[in-house]
This record gives structure tokens, sequence and C-alpha cells, in this order.
């Protein structure tokens, strides 16, 4: 494929994989507003316990084979079967296992509500594997139009039902209900839209490729997930579901920018990407630039997140979540490294190291331990700030690799990032004192949002930084060919 047929596809593919997040997405967020303030964070810690669970186990149903088919080049629907066939098996034996260890989790964090609570969720494991193979299928042709359609029509539905339960009395279960109509739209309507049917046919030839590649991801995610989870557990078992409640809202808030963007970029950039990794001088190229755009974004929204973190929950959910304002602004800060970790750990998927990927985990895990027990024995927002230093030191692991096999080493990295942390502080600093003055949160908030957007504006067009223009190109093109059309 030719750069410009393939920068076409990407563009396309990201356009599309973006509106997904912003109007997917983004009806979930304004959903989660509404139900925010008729909730209260002890119903969302409940939640969030039942998430630990549901999110570690959805990591083993996938097995690492959707990674697996598009990164090879000539995948047919043998793989896609099979896939599909492990995928339903594994959900269905997870399940079983979670239904029955219910009312056990429940005893552990004392609160015996948790046992139908989990029960219902687990069947959340089921549903989502009857999406995976649609996915990959749609991935691997760079078709993010079916997706965001998908997406819009689970989140408008679960939205419509978890408003409505909660205003019927129906508390947490409101949750509950709009989680599993969530995914189980989001599933029909992928079946719906991309008409991809299985024969049940399963391969072993197939299935010993997509393991073989696979199962170290699965493991690297499984340790990831079971990791990440630990600081919900921790939360939860020392403190209080309502701390968990603050806790999993700050961090919501957080990937709104971090995780979702990222996502954006690693969802199009990975078969992208895959189609020219045998060219090695288009791969860092494109890899670069990836970062270098993506990092801008993230940078600037979220530093600027929380600089504005107390004004912003108090205009959006309310002062009942004034703890959750004072964790969001360190996870933000942790949190925009992100895609860094994510896009360096994809290269070594796109070369084929799940070896190395699976390593750097479990030495990050080790690292990992020490905000853990600063967690259990000090407080969260002490955990929140060690989080920051352990999150470098990996940033640092994840680069090593993919800079010794392409060239693009961490300090050539963090050199092409620095700008954009530059602008992104700037700006925060710019619009952080505004929170002091004595005016209402609903005055304070839009005057932040717009000295930050023009301290952003101007410094940018000053300087002509690179990955802005990179951006600004992208969208006039973009509104230029839709006026032509």
């Amino acid at each position: 494929m030719s750069d410009s047929s393939l920068k076409n596809k990407t563009v396309n593919g990201i356009g599309w994989s973006a509106a997904d997040a912003i109007l997917g997405q983004g009806i979930t967020f304004l959903v989660g507003l509404i139900l925010a303030r008729r909730l209260t964070p002890d119903e969302y810690g409940l939640i969030g316990i039942c998430l630990i669970f549901t999110t570690i186990l959805n990591g083993i149903v996938d097995s690492g084979f959707s990674n697996a088919i598009i990164r090879k080049q000539e995948a047919d629907n043998k793989d896609y079967n099979t896939m599909f066939i492990t995928n339903m098996v594994v959900s269905i034996a997870l399940f079983i296992l979670l239904f029955f260890a219910a009312p056990w989790i429940s005893t552990i964090f004392k609160r015996t509500e948790l046992t139908p609570l989990i029960r219902a969720m687990g069947s959340i494991l089921i549903i989502n594997a009857l999406s995976i193979t649609q996915v990959t299928n749609l991935t691997k042709r760079i078709d993010f139009k079916t997706k965001t359609k998908a997406s819009l029509v689970s989140a408008i539905t679960s939205g419509a039902i978890g408003i409505g339960m909660v205003f019927s009395g129906f508390g947490v279960w409101a949750l509950v209900a709009q989680q599993i109509s969530k995914q189980a739209f989001y599933t029909f309507s992928l079946w719906i839209f991309n008409r991809w049917w299985p024969n049940f046919s399963f391969s072993i030839s197939s299935f010993r490729y997509m393991w073989g590649f696979g199962w170290k991801l699965m493991l690297s995610g499984l340790l990831d997930n079971i990791w990440k989870q630990l600081y919900q557990v921790v939360v939860a078992s020392c403190y209080s579901p309502a701390s968990l409640g603050h806790y999993t809202r700050s961090r919501e808030y957080a990937q709104l920018f971090s995780i979702n963007l990222t996502s954006i970029v690693q969802r199009v950039s990975y078969p992208a990407l895959a189609e020219i990794q045998d060219d090695k001088e288009r791969m860092i190229a494109a890899y670069r630039k990836v970062i270098k755009v993506t990092m801008f974004v993230t940078c600037v929204c979220m530093i600027s997140m929380g600089a504005v973190a107390e004004p912003l929950l108090y205009c959006l959910i309310g002062p009942q979540w004034h703890e959750a304002a004072t964790y969001l602004p360190l996870i933000c800060l942790s949190m925009s490294l992100y895609p860094l970790h994510a896009i360096n750990l994809n290269m070594l998927q796109i070369q084929g190291r799940s070896d190395i990927f699976l390593y750097i985990e479990m030495i990050k895990k080790v690292i990992g331990i020490l905000p853990l027990c600063i967690g259990i024995f000090v407080n969260i927002y002490w955990m929140l700030i060690t989080s920051l230093f352990t999150g470098l030191i990996a940033f640092f692991l994840n680069s090593y690799y993919t800079g010794k096999k392409l060239g693009y080493t961490s300090w050539m990295q963090l050199k092409d990032i620095a700008p954009d942390y530059l602008v992104a502080f700037l700006m925060a600093i710019a619009v952080y004192f505004f929170k002091f003055l004595p005016l209402s949160n609903w005055i304070i908030l839009p005057l932040q949002v717009v000295v930050g957007a023009a301290v952003m504006f101007i410094i940018c067009e000053t300087t002509k930084l690179s990955e802005y223009i990179e951006i600004k190109q992208i969208i006039l093109s973009t509104i230029d060919k839709s006026h032509r059309k």
C-alpha cells in the first residue's frame, strides 16, 4: 500500500474512531453526570467492586487472539471461527466460576448485596465474548464507521434505560442495567451491521498460531488488569466503598482523554503500522508522528483538566464529590504519559515480540508494589503521588526495547514531547488560580476554558509547533472535503 493511500485510510479510520469516542463516550459521559447526581459514592463503589472482577476476567476471554489476527497478513474465515468458538467457551466457563464465587467475594468486602450484583454483572463476560470477533474483523479492515454506529445505538439505548431506572428508584441497579444493556446493544448492533456469521468450524492450526502469539499478550494483559484492579481492592478494603466511588469517578474523568484518545490511535495505528512492518524506515517515521500528535492532544487535555478539577467536578456532579476533585489532578498528571506507554508496547506487538511485552509487564508489576504499600499503610493521596514516579520508570522500561529495535530512544521521545508538556503547563498555570476568585464555579469554569484555549492557541501559532500544525491541517482538510461533498 502506498504512503498516500495508507495515510488516507488511517486518517479516515482515526476520524471514525474519534467520532466513536466523542459521540458514544460523550453520550455515556452525559448519562453518567445524571446518574452521579442521583446516586451516592457508596453505590458507585459497589459497582466498582463488581467491575474489578469482570474487567480482569474479560482480559482472559480474548486470550490475545484479536491482536494475533490483526497482525496476521492473510487472516481467513477459519481464524475468525476458531477465535469465536474459543472466546465463547472461555467466557461461559468464567461466568460460571464468577457466579459461584460471588458469595465468597461478598464476604471478603463485608457487603452481602454484592452477591446478586456480581452475578448480574457477570453476564457481561458472555455478551462481550459475542462481540470480540466482530470488533476484530472490523479493526482488521480499519472499518470504524460500523463500530461508531454500534456505539451510538448502545450508548443512547443504555443511557435511556439507566436514567429511567434511577428516576424510578432502582438505585444501584440502574448502574447495573446501564452496564449490561450497553454491552448487549453494542454486540447486537455489530452483528446486524457487520453481518459476519460463524460457521462453527474449529482449526487446530489456527488455534496454535493465535495461542502461540496471543498467550503472552493475554498473560501480560491479565497482569496489567489485576494490577490496576489491585488499586481498587486496596481502596475498597482499606477504606470504604464510598472512597472507591470517589477514586473510580476521578479515574473515569481522567480516562476520557488519556485512555480513550490512546484507544482511538491504537485501534487505527496497529493495523496500519502492521501493514508496513517490513519497511522499517516508513514505520519509524509513522511511529514518531503518532507519538508527537497523540501526546500533544493528551498533554493539553490532561494537564488542563487537572488544573480545573475542582470547579469542573463541582459543576458536573456536585460538591458531594469533593474527595474525587482532590484525586483528579494527580491522576491526570500520571495518566498523561499513558499514550507513550501504550504506543511503545504497540510497537513490540507489531514486531511480534510478545515475549518482551510479557517480560516488561512482569518487571513493572514488581515496581508497582511500592504505591500499593503506600496506599495500604499511608493514604490514597500519597499512593497517587508515588504512582507518578513509578509511571515514569515504567515509561523508560516500555521505550527501552522499542528504542533499541528501531533507533528511536527514550530520550529522543522525551525530547519530542517536551514542547507538548511546556504548552500544557503554561495553560494550567494561566487558569489554575481562577478558582480562588470569589465567584461561582459556574462562572469560573467557563473563564478557565476560554483563557486556557486562548493561551494554547497563541503559543502554538507563535511557535508553529509541528504536531499542532499537523492536527490543524488534518482538521482543515477534513472540513474542506466535507464542504466539497
